[in-house]
């Protein structure tokens, strides 16, 4: 069977952790997709459940109008988007780009501005939700650019989201990303603390987080780690590095702006510490066990890491 036209067809980088998720429900709406990863075996499950393979960003482009880049940092995403075997090597006027990972607003913009005069249309659309959501196609889509443009890609993020959201310019998507991102990821610490804080002081840990439930203290960020911390499951999830990523992110993006961010940049320093200590790719859950050390208790039975 001969490939469609590049006109009908999509294309993506980067099908690991939160890109296979949505490269898979693409798939399942009856896309024609065209794949790359770094990793050969990756895009050689996407190529048997029906996808293309490419052999570069740039052939993604060659072969596929919408682009999509799920690679993990700013510089990844540079390269995908921007570099010399990138998107924008084989990219045509009309042609519209995703780029979908948690990276630098402000980087974003600068490529908007390289590619709108060539008639590439370049829009912010990171996910929320986790691998979880990604697999099932439940995510939250928040975007930054043109209406037109965001419309126009709808149907694809529909695919793949429960909620798409548009907040205004290019940037702005990653914007609000970041304040949400750091609500969760300052959260995380603060949950810990307290948790380690009442182990000390003899509370019960599966008591407090029946109380908590019930209580003020109850959030988002609460039900995601508190239970992780009793049984010890650090498996990603959100790994350490990327939450460290985000923060600086964060922090950054909040300099740029002359805005103070207190508790991003003390928090950003205990997923450093992680970091150090070699958890980098364990969830950021594990954050609690260096609490535990300190404090000399645990939250629950689990092995010393």
């Amino acid at each position: 069977m001969s490939q469609p036209e590049r006109k009908d067809t999509l294309g993506i980088v980067g099908v690991g952790v939160m890109g296979g998720g949505i490269a898979a429900n693409l798939l399942k709406g009856g896309a024609n997709l065209v794949v790359y990863d770094q990793n050969p075996a990756r895009v050689q499950h996407f190529a048997s459940l029906g996808a293309y393979a490419a052999s570069s960003p740039a052939d993604v482009a060659k072969q596929a109008s919408t682009l999509i880049s799920m690679v993990e940092t700013t510089a990844q995403s540079e390269e995908v988007i921007m570099g010399p075997n990138g998107f924008q090597a084989e990219a045509q006027a009309g042609d519209i780009i995703l780029s979908m990972a948690t990276i630098d607003p402000l980087a974003v913009k600068r490529w908007h501005a390289e590619l709108k005069p060539r008639g590439i249309d370049l829009i912010d659309a990171p996910v929320s939700g986790g691998q979880e959501r990604a697999e099932s196609g439940d995510l939250s889509i928040i975007c930054g650019g043109d209406a037109e443009v965001v419309e126009r890609v709808k149907p694809l993020l529909n695919s793949c989201a429960r909620q798409v959201f548009h907040m205004g310019e290019v940037g702005q998507g990653l914007a609000m990303k970041l304040v949400n991102n750091m609500l969760i990821q300052v959260g995380t610490v603060a949950v810990a603390e307290a948790m380690v804080l009442g182990a000390k002081a003899g509370l019960d840990p599966q008591e407090m987080i029946d109380v908590i439930r019930q209580s003020t203290g109850h959030s988002v960020a609460f039900e995601m780690r508190a239970p992780r911390y009793l049984t010890g499951d650090f498996e990603p999830g959100g790994t350490v590095d990327i939450t460290w990523k985000d923060q600086t992110l964060q922090t950054d993006f909040a300099n740029a702006l002359g805005v103070p961010l207190f508790l991003a940049n003390t928090t950003r320093q205990v997923f450093q510490w992680a970091r150090g200590l070699g958890y980098n790719k364990k969830d950021s859950s594990i954050t609690v066990t260096m609490y535990e050390k300190a404090a000399g208790v645990k939250l629950g039975p689990r092995e010393d890491d």
